[in-house]
């Protein structure tokens, strides 16, 4: 299937899903995450916070095993309009707000933004993926244009609901690939 068709599709399953279902595959996912990766060897961990009405990964999860377990500085997103973001670290007393997409973003930031080449793993949200790693996101293209200022060796792990699609027809340069996605299920490893 074409990304376009897919995230048209993925999009309604997302949002057919039961609040209770949201929450039991988030936590499935929170512990996959936990008991399989070495998490106490990153130093730096990049996040997305979840678009709630849009029934996103619940990441508040592993934030809060980050914070109450691990030393790791945990770093979220804000977008800007030029398709760019800017990162920052995800404290106690951040203040977020939504932005006109529903992203709940850091409202002025901080004066210490983080560059993308000090990240070590990325959590990234996604709507489908494929069995070869690809993801389809809302097709804007941010997290592409960070990945690619990211160090080489930056571990991305994807997050979904739902299984992997056979192949997304029309992938291009652009898309970055995935070192694993996780599922309520387990893990899918590229």
């Amino acid at each position: 299937m074409r990304k376009a068709a897919l995230r048209k599709e993925y999009l309604q399953k997302r949002n057919d899903l039961p609040n209770s279902d949201i929450r039991g595959y988030s936590k499935k996912i929170h512990d996959w995450i936990f008991k399989s990766f070495p998490i106490h060897t990153y130093a730096v961990i990049h996040t997305f916070l979840p678009i709630r009405r849009k029934n996103e990964v619940d990441t508040h999860l592993v934030i809060d095993t980050l914070k109450k377990d691990f030393k790791a500085d945990i770093v979220i997103p804000k977008s800007h309009d030029d398709g760019s973001m800017t990162h920052y670290p995800l404290k106690d007393d951040t203040i977020l707000l939504e932005n006109k997409f529903g992203v709940p973003e850091p409202l002025n930031g901080s004066p210490l933004k983080v560059d993308p080449k000090e990240v070590d793993l990325v959590i990234l949200p996604l709507l489908a993926f494929d069995k070869q790693g690809y993801r389809v996101g809302y097709g804007k293209g941010y997290y592409d244009r960070f990945l690619a200022q990211c160090r080489p060796d930056v571990v991305k792990i994807g997050v979904s609901f739902f299984e992997p699609v056979d192949a997304i027809e029309d992938i291009n340069n652009e898309d970055v690939k995935l070192n694993y996605c996780v599922t309520p299920n387990g893990i899918w490893s590229f």
